[in-house]
């Protein structure tokens, strides 16, 4: 088994603090904008990939939608920033149902 050297480990930068150092600190505007764009691409990414698990073409989801295929390619690829309608709209042609669950206060 590998022994990992700890005192290197220590000195290792976490991914926080390499994202400050790249985009800025929390609350900043680089650091929003950065925020915005990741979540964006990971929203669009899991729609893509459940489009793949259903063997469904971006120009099939496009039709269901009444949007055309360059509308989706965008989506998927994190350059467009849909609202939350949409994303409900899309999420339901592939499947995905969103149940609200009640945290008990």
């Amino acid at each position: 088994m590998i022994q990992l050297d700890k005192e290197k480990l220590a000195k290792l930068p976490t991914f926080n603090q390499l994202l400050d150092e790249e985009y800025g600190e929390k609350g900043t505007e680089s650091r929003s904008d950065f925020d915005e764009k990741s979540l964006t691409w990971f929203y669009g990414n899991m729609l893509k990939e459940r489009r793949k698990e259903l063997n469904m073409t971006q120009k099939q989801v496009a039709e269901r939608l009444g949007r055309e295929q360059s509308y989706i390619a965008r989506v998927e690829s994190g350059r467009a920033d849909i609202q939350i309608s949409s994303f409900f709209r899309f999420a339901s042609v592939l499947g995905i149902e969103f149940v609200p669950t009640y945290a008990k206060v």
